[in-house]
């Protein structure tokens, strides 16, 4: 699709591990007084429940039985800021939207969701916290043709490419199929539960390509040293990235979660005199890196 059609729809609003998601809710943080995550336990009460998919290191995975990450983070000072209790639920990722805009089993979410158009229609976003770009993954036996370390839409002609169901990714992909650039190019996108199960597709040879977040691609070949991972780009003069900004969904009834998040995550991005935010450096812990890194 053209530069100018993607920037129509998408310029005002810039969006796992291979082990099969335990749905439920999990004590992510230990504290005694109110405004703490808990688990649900003999019905009982909470004021929030925040819906997540665990398998998007470093916003939120596990660690052994716990929900760690950048976003279990935000949860926890939002909890304490609002003396209340939050509890957190591993849901499959593609239902997070639509359980947030019914509002019976869910208040927020958070689950590196990109603000989109059709999105933000259901719910209300946070400001955005985090921007991202959209990665390919490859064989290193079996690289994409590359343009100055990226690679655009025109060379995945013809390939078979894997990402999360329900990911900006997949949504980006189909986009590209349907109306795009890669429309009648006998290209095709394979929805996963996971980044990570995309990317182990391509050694079994299901897939050419998987298409994830920056952070997830970088985690996840950073383990597996077949695989290799560059940006996705548009064409253009110059090229240009396939960019997301991430933000928390929220219930549109429950403006003071809303308010409580904003407020949070006006402090945490904050840049201190060296350009680096509190966002920044939770980043840096979850990915396992240094800040000189």
């Amino acid at each position: 699709m053209s530069k100018k059609v993607k920037e129509s729809k998408f310029s005002k609003f810039k969006k796992k591990f291979s082990w099969k998601t335990w749905v439920g809710l999990l004590v992510v943080a230990a504290c005694c007084a109110a405004g703490a995550l808990v688990a649900i336990k003999n019905n009982e009460r909470v004021d929030y429940i925040v819906e997540t998919n665990a398998f998007f290191a470093p916003f939120e995975f596990y660690e052994g039985r716990k929900i760690v990450g950048v976003d279990v983070e935000i949860i926890k000072k939002v909890a304490e800021k609002m003396d209340k209790k939050i509890a957190i639920k591993d849901v499959e990722f593609d239902v997070i939207i639509d359980n947030v805009e019914a509002g019976k089993i869910a208040d927020a979410g958070a689950a590196g969701l990109t603000i989109t158009p059709a999105r933000a229609e259901k719910v209300n976003f946070s400001i955005p916290y985090y921007n991202s770009v959209q990665y390919i993954i490859y064989s290193k036996s079996a690289a994409p043709e590359m343009r100055d370390g990226h690679v655009i839409w025109e060379e995945l002609k013809g390939k078979t490419l894997g990402t999360q169901t329900g990911s900006t990714g997949y949504l980006f992909a189909s986009d590209e199929i349907d109306e795009g650039v890669l429309k009648g190019t006998g290209t095709t996108v394979k929805g996963f539960d996971s980044h990570q199960l995309a990317a182990d597709a391509i050694s079994a040879q299901i897939i050419d390509y998987a298409i994830a977040d920056q952070l997830a691609a970088e985690f996840i070949v950073a383990k597996n040293d077949t695989l290799a991972a560059v940006p996705l780009y548009y064409s253009g003069e110059p090229d240009y990235p396939v960019e997301e900004a991430y933000a928390i969904a929220v219930n549109k009834e429950r403006t003071e979660l809303l308010d409580a998040f904003n407020e949070v995550l006006t402090e945490m991005t904050k840049k201190d005199p060296k350009g680096i935010s509190e966002i920044d450096r939770l980043v840096v812990k979850y990915m396992g890196l240094s800040e000189d890194e």
